[in-house]
């Protein structure tokens, strides 16, 4: 759903964690290049994937793996000969990490950017909403854009949402920021953070070069990895899961101006029952960006299951689909796999290090959208930064960390939040037909509803009111399957409502 926030990387996927994450206490932690989190996507690197012989065909045309590509900046460098302590320091160098470093560095106070590939080109495709990024004013770093896009429901019925969508440069956005950092005097730290300790005013983070940093403010924007955030509650999220490919191919059937934001129809898997049953319990879409009429990204998603689908699974299904609308590829310049958590607990509201992004519990929940969210968040931790650091009233390292994660999680937005993972509730106990008749009610909505609450932009009472909408929109089967399927859901998030007010 939402923009599917899309964020598109390739690395080596071992282990997949679909059955929960490691606990890392902040004063002892690790963050390496190994996980990257862009936007929406927990991606795991482009390497020949070795999804079985269910997908060989596909995964013949992989590429081998391709020299990472940087920018060309000559960074100025954290001294750490003069031990200063630095107002803020941001561990993680992606979209959230970077946005509140030029921000904060904007109003003049002393950051330091800590990351183990500062100048890394993230590796990945990020799809939004156009209207969500010329509100943050970052239209010039679009490079293709869509009137609309496209759901096909099922074979015979198909939406249309009427609001444009583009894919974002990925060298143009990390340049763009980059650029503002270097010119607000950042300071770059190429290595890893392994451990932090907190003092009453200021944190000593430790890194594996054997730096150590001080620091007023520590920001965690390490994503999933929650290398510095803690959380004191178990940690059981359902995942998203794709697996995509850029490709050439001889043609596509797909409309040059409209991307397809889901396909949901299965005629592909006819004559495949194993499949086709698979697929009835636990389903997935089609997402496309067609760039012109032989290049094109697709990418096959299981929207949320717990635990997680497998990628075989998925590059079977996938392989299917491409067989059937007689896609033909002719070569694959990316292939990624990724995973995403969505819901669970929040971390630890307040702690000492402050967080954004996928460390803060900030994926939406029902879409596993986040990159608009997050970047449109930045600005007001870092005027909460701002404001605190230059406060008169001399707060401690605890207390002001406190203010700045009540001015990210208010309650309003936690409010929200649960209600999203009401939603994810729901969707987790749907099977193919339960999914589509949701949806069919869904993109029925008024568009002030959709857009909402693709956005995160609709809070609690209008929340309310979408959910009555979306109710009355409804077939009568769906209704019976949200109230029998949602009720244990609904009692939990009134019953979470309840126990969280300020």
């Amino acid at each position: 759903m939402d923009t599917l926030l899309r964020t598109h990387n390739k690395l080596e996927l071992v282990h997949p964690p679909f059955h929960g994450f490691s606990k890392f206490q902040n004063q002892e932690v690790g963050f390496g290049p190994r996980k990257y989190y862009h936007g929406k996507r927990w991606r795991y690197g482009l390497v020949k994937a070795s999804g079985g012989s269910t997908s060989n065909a596909l995964l013949e045309l992989v590429p081998p793996v391709t020299k990472k590509e940087n920018l060309e900046f000559d960074l100025p460098l954290y001294d750490p000969l003069k031990g200063v302590v630095v107002d803020l320091v941001v561990v993680g160098g992606g979209p959230a990490g970077l946005a509140v470093a030029q921000q904060v560095s904007e109003a003049g106070l002393s950051v330091c950017l800590i990351d183990p590939l500062p100048k890394l080109i993230w590796p990945n495709n990020y799809g939004v909403w156009i209207d969500e990024f010329e509100a943050i004013d970052l239209l010039d770093c679009i490079d293709t854009t869509w009137s609309g896009a496209v759901v096909f429901v099922n074979e015979d019925s198909e939406k249309y949402i009427g609001r444009p969508y583009g894919r974002v440069n990925r060298k143009q956005l990390k340049s763009k920021m980059m650029q503002k950092c270097i010119s607000n005097g950042v300071k770059f730290h190429q290595a890893k953070v392994i451990k932090v300790i907190h003092e009453d005013e200021k944190s000593l983070l430790i890194c594996n070069d054997g730096v150590t940093i001080q620091a007023n403010v520590v920001l965690d924007a390490t994503g999933f990895s929650r290398c510095l955030v803690q959380s004191d509650k178990p940690y059981n999220p359902g995942y998203q899961v794709a697996y995509g490919i850029v490709a050439e191919v001889e043609e596509h059937p797909f409309d040059l101006d409209k991307m397809v934001f889901m396909d949901w129809r299965d005629a592909h898997l006819n004559g495949n029952e194993e499949l086709k049953e698979k697929n009835s319990k636990i389903p997935t879409f089609l997402y496309a960006m067609p760039f012109s009429s032989n290049k094109i990204f697709l990418e096959e998603t299981s929207l949320v299951a717990r635990p997680g689908l497998r990628f075989e699974d998925i590059q079977e299904r996938m392989e299917a689909r491409l067989r059937h609308l007689g896609i033909k590829v002719k070569s694959i310049e990316e292939d990624e796999r990724c995973i995403i958590p969505m819901g669970g607990p929040l971390p630890v509201l307040p702690q000492r290090v402050v967080g954004i992004g996928g460390t803060a519990g900030m994926v939406h929940p029902s879409t596993g959208y986040m990159v608009a969210r997050t970047l449109a968040a930045a600005p007001i931790v870092a005027k909460s930064i701002v404001q605190y650091l230059n406060s008169e009233r001399g707060l401690s390292g605890d207390d002001l960390s406190a203010e700045v994660w009540n001015d990210l999680w208010p309650i309003e937005r936690r409010r929200q939040r649960e209600f999203f993972c009401f939603g994810m509730d729901i969707l987790l106990k749907l099977d193919l037909l339960g999914t589509r008749r949701f949806f069919d009610a869904f993109f029925d909505l008024e568009p002030r509803y959709v857009h909402g609450f693709l956005s995160s932009r609709l809070f609690l009472p209008e929340l309310l009111f979408f959910g009555l909408s979306l109710f009355s929109h409804a077939s009568n089967a769906s209704r019976i399957e949200i109230v029998a399927k949602g009720t244990l859901p609904l009692a939990t998030m009134i019953n979470n409502l309840i126990r969280d007010r300020d």
